[in-house]
């Protein structure tokens, strides 16, 4: 009786957990306002004239730029109109709520309608939105907002094209400093091998919830699912992680910080089937169960999330992009087979519950 208590607890907890991913991914995957995959590669690459202590970079997958100021004094980044816009500086960061930029900036589509009081010509009227040293803004100067691509890509989209040369307008005290970059178009990859190998990782994975359980070939192929599982549950922590990373965390507390404000519940879903996977390894009660939830959330929340990663040239991790695709091949095939044998696994102990014992004569 305890035990079926036990085990009735697990599984209302586990649904609870399934039940807040399902809420809360969604809203952390957009939080950040970051691509999970584009063609475009953004890359700042000359501060001129140099500025000792203040450094600018591209950040998110080309979604951002970052401006990071260790000069001790006020630097302003000019807006579309060339008027104040953003102001980092050893008070903090401030935004001028009279920019244009200001509110064009909020999403990286740039569609924000402007206010009445948004005026270029105005006077700025600086309001603190940081207390820190660092800015990240989008800036339409560095991105393609077109749904089209450019004309040359749509000619030969087979190659590289260099899309624009930008520049971003910065003023140090009375002289402008300029943060130049480029925009290239990078043909995508094929996916379709990509997607062959996560099918055929999957078959294999879940075909192992086939085998008998209660025999020593059964009791291996658990182990084996739950150490696949666990794998999986890395590759998520790794890839999670590398989005922080590419997001501009600095340090070890950059990265929990930002793991905790925009990526928990991808890393909990990775802790958790790591959990699960160990579960399965100690052949504990309710591991069918355990593994195919955990590798239902694996699937979702980790692999499907990021599934742009295998078909964009550009990914959100700082890994190579052959890496990241990896990644998520094994996220995916490790979380769908966990799903899949352990919906084997509970399949074939229903039934057998359901064979009557015969009654010896």
């Amino acid at each position: 009786m305890i035990l079926v208590r036990l085990r009735r607890a697990a599984v209302v907890v586990m649904a609870a957990l399934a039940a807040l991913l399902a809420l809360a991914a969604p809203a952390a995957a957009h939080g950040a306002d970051a691509p999970d995959g584009t063609d475009y590669r953004a890359a700042a690459t000359a501060l001129a004239p140099a500025r000792p202590g203040l450094t600018v970079r591209v950040v998110e997958a080309g979604a951002r730029l970052e401006l990071i100021n260790r000069t001790g004094r006020d630097v302003e980044v000019l807006g579309y109109s060339g008027e104040p816009y953003l102001r980092v500086g050893p008070g903090g960061v401030y935004e001028n709520s009279r920019s244009p930029a200001t509110y064009l900036n909020r999403t990286i589509a740039g569609d924000t309608s402007l206010p009445p009081e948004a005026d270029p010509a105005a006077t700025p009227t600086w309001q603190r939105v940081d207390r820190g040293q660092s800015v990240r803004w989008h800036d339409q100067r560095a991105l393609w907002l077109e749904s089209s691509p450019p004309a040359q890509v749509r000619a030969d989209p087979g190659r590289p094209h260099r899309v624009r040369d930008w520049v971003v307008p910065l003023r140090d005290g009375d002289q402008t400093v300029e943060v130049r970059g480029t925009l290239d178009w990078v043909p995508p990859p094929d996916a379709y091998p990509w997607w062959v190998a996560t099918t055929l990782a999957f078959l294999a994975i879940a075909a192992a919830g086939l085998a008998p359980a209660g025999t020593a070939t059964g009791v291996r192929a658990l182990r084996a699912v739950g150490a696949l599982l666990a794998l999986g549950g890395l590759a998520t922590v790794a890839f999670t992680v590398g989005r922080e990373l590419d997001a501009g965390a600095d340090g070890l507390g950059g990265i929990l910080l930002g793991l905790v404000n925009g990526q928990i519940w991808t890393l909990l879903t990775g802790l958790g089937a790591v959990a699960a996977g160990g579960y399965a390894l100690a052949r504990r009660e309710a591991a069918d169960f355990a593994l195919a939830l955990a590798g239902a959330c694996l699937t979702i929340f980790a692999g499907f999330a990021n599934v742009a990663v295998l078909s964009r040239s550009v990914v959100p991790v700082v890994w190579p992009a052959t890496a990241a695709r990896v990644l998520v091949v094994l996220i995916l095939a490790t979380g769908a087979g966990a799903l899949g044998a352990g919906i084997l696994r509970l399949h074939a102990a229903a039934r057998h519950a359901r064979t009557p014992t015969p009654v010896p004569r």
